[in-house]
């Protein structure tokens, strides 16, 4: 059984730096992308940022560019989320998702697997 598992959230305040993690277990993703989402209170579910299996090639939305970086550990069959300059507009919860594909999606329909979220409250 395929799980991930998202760790690092909390609450912290605004310009403060957090690292989130999401280890998969049940199978290995080491050539497959991996992205992070997020979802806000009484929002859609937005693309945050993803990662090609080789890791060679990120994306990011506009909003978290140059304050976030996605990195992988494929011997750990994790990804982790550098989030640095935290701003309230931050706050939500952050998922993690794998899919079968080695290529990038910022759809989170074509990823197959989620982990539980973790939570991020950046206060003012």
């Amino acid at each position: 059984q395929v799980q991930l598992v998202e760790s690092g959230g909390g609450l912290v305040q605004a310009g403060d730096s957090l690292r989130l993690s999401c280890a998969a277990s049940g199978r290995t993703f080491s050539t497959y992308a991996r992205g992070w989402f997020r979802q806000a209170p009484g929002k859609e579910r937005e693309f945050v940022a993803a990662i090609t299996g080789s890791g060679t090639i990120r994306t990011y939305a506009d909003s978290v560019k140059g304050r976030f970086s996605i990195s992988r550990d494929n011997a750990k069959n994790t990804v982790y989320l550098q989030m640095n300059s935290l701003k309230p507009e931050d706050t939500a919860v952050y998922y993690c998702g794998a899919r079968l594909d080695i290529r990038l999606t910022t759809n989170s329909d074509e990823y197959e697997y989620w982990g539980q979220g973790t939570q991020v409250t950046v206060s003012s």
